[in-house]
Formats: structure tokens, sequence, C-alpha cells
């Protein structure tokens, strides 16, 4: 019944069916970009365990206001101006896990392509940035550190 009268729907609502088929193809595109990006976008629980299991590197690319108002425990502070996967910091983690934080989870994911396309084989990124962190009440410390 539903496929039958699909095609009058079509007709009679053409802007709302467009809408829908881009949508769809718009969301299709977002997931095989993020099977294709080359890191993994993570959970402030998922990075926890990472710090704990592995000791990943925790670079924090916010600016220096946003990382001294409150920045994951144990996270290093490069501002994305000076971000450099050729970094003395970076160059020696290569093949270490290294988790890339932001205040969102965007200006990270940046900072993770780069990362990924200098070579770098185990790259997360924090999804939903410190914001996250904080919402699932772990702990932010203040200040430079």
């Amino acid at each position: 019944m539903f496929l039958e009268r699909l095609p009058e729907f079509i007709a009679n609502h053409p802007i709302l069916s467009m809408a829908f088929v881009g949508l769809t193809v718009a969301l299709i595109a977002n997931e095989v970009s993020r099977f294709t990006r080359g890191f993994k976008g993570i959970s402030p629980a998922q990075l926890t365990a990472l710090i704990n299991g592995e000791n990943a590197l925790v670079v924090d690319v916010s600016p220096i206001n946003d990382f001294e108002k409150g920045h994951v425990p144990g996270s290093k502070h490069v501002a994305m101006s000076q971000f450099d996967p050729e970094s003395k910091l970076l160059a020696k983690v290569k093949d270490l896990p290294v988790a890339v934080v932001c205040k969102s989870g965007m200006t990270s994911a940046q900072a993770a392509k780069r990362l990924v396309k200098a070579g770098f084989k185990r790259v997360y990124s924090l999804e939903g940035g410190t914001m996250a962190w904080q919402q699932a009440d772990l702990p932010l410390v203040r200040g430079k550190s």
C-alpha cells in the first residue's frame, strides 16, 4: 500500500521529497567521511580509558584563554596557530596514541586530520571537546599546567 502511494506523494510534495533525498545524501556522505578521515572520534569515557590504559598524549588546541579556564588533566597546550605535527612534542610519538582536544571538538578534528596527513597512526579527537568532558562530570584542571 505504501509503495503504491509513494509516486503520488512525490508528485504532490516535490519540495518535501527533494529535501528528504538531500538530507539522506548528506547523512550518507557524512558517515562515509567519518570512515575515511583517518582518525577516530571518541567519547570522554573512551578518552579516559585511552589515557589510563595506553598513556595517550593529549594535546589541547584550544585558545589559551579556554585552556586556562579548564582542560583535561595532563593535556599539553598547543595553540592551533602554532600546531605543527613535526614539532618536538609530537614527532617522537608518531606510533603512540595521540588525542586532540578543544572546547567543542571542531578545531581538534582539523588538528587530527593534520596529524593523520603527517603519518601518525593512532589519532583520536574528543567529540564534543572539553564541554562534553565537563558534561560527563570528569575533572578539569584550571590554569596553565
